[in-house]
């Protein structure tokens, strides 16, 4: 099975998740590495409500849960992407999505991406740390 290292950092999460997806639909074995550094553009103020209230909606007990730490926000993103069957849920197992860049992967070459956002936009940590996701880090 291939695999495929991607870097998030300075990248559009939107962006990302859809060629997460493509590829792991693809049979690739994919890692996305800085998930934290992943971008989300619109006025953070706008960006912060939507997400509190998504976290917010549902019951406590019976869901929907949203996640609060940057990388099920972008394994969250990739999953809204795939299909709802059988192919899908086996296609998110091949995705593995890290905070930072892991030892394991310090040696090999990582995909990055070209495109910084020049616009109003919003890190997925600072995001995090907004829902409560990160207290320090």
């Amino acid at each position: 099975m291939q695999e495929l290292v991607i870097d998030a950092k300075n990248y559009s999460a939107g962006r990302l998740a859809s060629v997460v997806a493509k590829q792991i639909l693809n049979g690739k074995r994919v890692y996305v590495v800085n998930a934290s550094e992943a971008v989300i553009s619109g006025n953070p103020k706008y960006v912060i409500e939507i997400y509190i209230e998504k976290v917010r909606r549902g019951d406590p007990y019976h869901g929907p849960f949203y996640p609060k730490t940057p990388e099920r926000i972008l394994k969250r993103m990739v999953r809204g992407m795939l299909p709802k069957k059988a192919r899908g849920r086996e296609a998110l197992k091949r995705l593995s999505v890290f905070r930072e860049v892991p030892e394991e992967f310090k040696n090999k070459s990582i995909q990055r991406f070209e495109g910084r956002i020049q616009y109003k936009s919003i890190t997925l940590k600072k995001l995090s740390r907004q829902l409560g996701g990160l207290k320090n880090g």
